[in-house]
């Protein structure tokens, strides 16, 4: 016996991010950005078994139909995440939306996707996580999978890329270079690295745009954590044209484990650089210089399966993680 929950006073968020068998969700997350409704289900002794968000105003559009997104969705069981997901569908349906995506917390910007093919590799730093069972929560309920992601692993820095003396006599012909980030002015590279993504990205699927005050204000967090030789741009003529953003991984601090893996984040490089080599560059370079600082193995995030990202990736990496967004027709 369940009891549905609309959570829309300040006592029903806070069980909406404590709930004892769920996941911990920070308050500050639902406002990144604000939902559109919140519920909950709760059991016959009053715990919270399943809960998630839902966005339907401002979301972006997939072929030309509205889409209502599905986030910060946990769930103790299947039983309970099938009642959740199908009003969650119904109630998408009754606002005009023609496709139920998810999980995503609004936006491509914050948390999304489901790891689906865990492997044998421990999770790293920024990594999703989810219990094995979500994926098929969402599949026995009328999804499927909309989009794949990948994460990989090159288990080797010492071995020389030997691409790079080529990449970079490319680089040089075209006047471009390459430099660390400045820690001394990290809001200000920030916005630098924001005008890259938003341009890099625009065509991405499910884009949504975010305000440069909305993305400082995720990354700046990161500062502490940052190595700054880790954090590559690309500039030409003094204006920087792309960008590749690598941290240590630090879960391997947590496990009692010396940090010996970098998590490669981002490449991102302008439009009119695509297929310039650039992205190599910026790649085989931080790899590099991982190598150099002693790390000894890098970690490939979270790529869409036909991203040129994974291109790149495949002439170090093996596959490691397998990951899928989910959608689902909704019926008006």
């Amino acid at each position: 016996m369940y009891n549905l929950i609309h959570a829309r006073l300040s006592r029903d968020l806070d069980r909406f991010c404590t709930g004892r068998f769920l996941p911990p969700l920070s308050p500050l997350t639902l406002c990144r950005p604000a939902a559109d409704d919140h519920w909950m289900l709760a059991d016959k002794s009053g715990e919270i078994v399943a809960r998630c968000s839902l966005w339907w105003s401002n979301t972006p559009s997939l072929d030309g139909r509205s889409v209502g997104l599905i986030g910060h969705y946990a769930a103790q069981d299947g039983e309970a995440g099938s009642i959740l997901l199908n009003l969650a569908s119904e109630i998408l349906a009754s606002q005009g939306c023609a496709l139920a995506v998810g999980p995503m917390d609004g936006n491509a910007w914050q948390p999304y996707r489901l790891v689906i093919e865990p492997g044998d590799e421990p999770p790293f730093f920024l990594e999703p996580q989810n219990p094995s069972d979500w994926p098929g929560h969402f599949i026995e309920n009328g999804f499927a999978i909309l989009a794949g992601y990948t994460s990989a692993l090159n288990p080797d820095l010492a071995q020389p890329d030997p691409r790079l003396a080529e990449l970079e006599q490319r680089a040089a012909a075209q006047d471009l270079s390459i430099r660390p980030l400045q820690a001394a002015a990290f809001t200000e590279e920030l916005r630098r690295i924001y005008a890259i993504a938003t341009a890099a990205f625009q065509n991405n699927l499910l884009y949504s745009s975010i305000a440069e005050a909305d993305f400082i204000a995720q990354y700046e967090p990161l500062q502490p954590c940052i190595r700054p030789e880790l954090v590559l741009l690309a500039e030409d003529d003094g204006q920087v044209v792309g960008f590749i953003f690598a941290i240590p991984d630090l879960l391997q601090a947590q496990r009692g484990q010396a940090i010996d893996t970098i998590v490669i984040k981002t490449i991102a490089v302008l439009p009119e650089y695509s297929g310039s080599g650039l992205g190599s560059l910026l790649a085989a370079r931080c790899q590099e210089t991982a190598g150099q600082l002693g790390y000894k193995r890098a970690i490939h995030a979270l790529m869409h399966e036909s991203n040129r990202s994974r291109t790149i990736s495949a002439r170090y990496a093996h596959t490691i993680r397998r990951y899928a967004l989910f959608a689902r027709e909704l019926l008006s």
